[in-house]
């Protein structure tokens, strides 16, 4: 971990105390769920809970796609629930073709583009109890529900909590808010049953991992599965067809992918950091990075400050996730040009070593249906 520059370490120790109040408030909230003063339900199918302890990205999107393909292959019939953040709209909502990230978030949305047409439902529920119900009610064919993001959403018990930390900010380096970026104590941990260590170097040694894992173990339960994850990116893939004026598509697009050289980056996430180190090693050149807070909702404006930095030809990279927020109607009026030199990644994990193996072996049972191509 890269050391802190001084003024932010001092700025940590003065936070302190705030983080220990705020860390007795959560303490005494999961005491009362541990020990059933607070009802934690099952679900009415196998769960699978997948989140974290730190505030910003840790990969849970590209995790929660492994499962789902996985469970798919299997032959399950699952379904994602998730809380989805910074929708306008509120209650229960099962996702439909007339949706968009902003009735039910980037993170589902994404989700129901990637999988909707393969039959797996997507809702979005601030009480994921009252999501689980929905799902009952209109898919009680479902044999698992994967939870995203609700590793601290104790109202719902998944039968198998994954636990997400970054390589480069592990929880167990980390501090509880405001001090730190944790949304509770490192002792959280000790409710996962695996924690995957995420956004590894694809050749991260033997020796490395086994004092990675020497770390995550004293704070995680007797018995829990420690693995690694690294980021598997695709070759860029052009952000939609040609637009009209309200951003729907008139033809495809024709032209050949970039080639290495300048470009730009514009991201609306919390860590951009392994896109554009990747980009980079690939041979692009960026010449300018707009780099936007998490599930930023783009304006003209943003549009505007990307193209005063563009020049013609140059590709414009982004990201699944962001590319939910980009194709909406009338952002891309004024600029039509750009627009058609905007391309995403497409990014989703491997588990390194045997992780995959054994991560499948603690997957719920597969039901007798038959298996989804993918």
């Amino acid at each position: 971990m890269r050391p802190r520059p001084q003024s932010q370490a001092l700025g940590t120790i003065l936070l302190r105390p705030l983080a220990w109040l705020y860390a007795a408030v959560l303490a005494v909230r999961n005491w009362l769920y541990d020990y059933g003063w607070k009802h934690s339900a099952p679900g009415w199918v196998p769960l699978i809970g997948v989140g974290n302890l730190r505030v910003g990205g840790t990969g849970k999107t590209p995790h929660v796609a492994w499962l789902i393909e996985e469970l798919l292959r299997q032959g399950q019939r699952p379904a994602i629930l998730s809380r989805g953040y910074g929708r306008q709209t509120k209650g229960p909502r099962l996702t439909a073709p007339a949706d968009s990230a902003a009735t039910v978030g980037d993170e589902p949305w994404q989700y129901y583009q990637q999988f909707g047409d393969l039959g797996v439902p997507v809702v979005v529920a601030e009480n994921r109890q009252l999501g689980l119900d929905l799902l009952r009610q209109q898919h009680p064919e479902l044999t698992t529900v994967v939870l995203d993001d609700a590793y601290q959403h104790r109202r719902v018990r998944p039968a198998l909590n994954i636990l997400l930390t970054e390589l480069a900010r592990p929880f167990y380096h980390d501090y509880v808010l405001p001090a730190g970026r944790l949304r509770e104590t490192r002792a959280g941990a000790a409710r996962a049953d695996v924690i995957i260590i995420t956004k590894c170097p694809p050749d991260l040694g033997a020796g490395a991992q086994a004092a990675i894992a020497a770390q995550v173990r004293r704070y995680a339960r007797p018995g829990a599965l420690v693995l690694f994850s690294a980021y598997d990116y695709a070759a860029p893939q052009p952000l939609t067809a040609e637009l009209d004026l309200d951003c729907n598509p008139i033809e495809p697009r024709s032209e050949q992918l970039p080639v290495p050289g300048p470009a730009l980056l514009l991201t609306g996430i919390a860590q951009p950091g392994p896109l554009r180190e990747h980009l980079e090693a690939a041979g692009y050149t960026i010449v300018h990075h707009e780099a936007l807070p998490d599930h930023h909702y783009f304006q003209l404006a943003d549009l505007k400050a990307l193209q005063a930095h563009w020049q013609p030809g140059w590709p414009i990279f982004t990201t699944e996730k962001d590319a939910t927020r980009l194709v909406a109607p009338g952002l891309w009026a004024q600029q039509l040009q750009i627009a058609r030199h905007i391309y995403t990644i497409p990014v989703r994990v491997a588990l390194l070593g045997a992780g995959a193996a054994q991560l499948r072996q603690l997957l719920p049972g597969a039901s007798p249906a038959s298996p989804v191509l993918l």
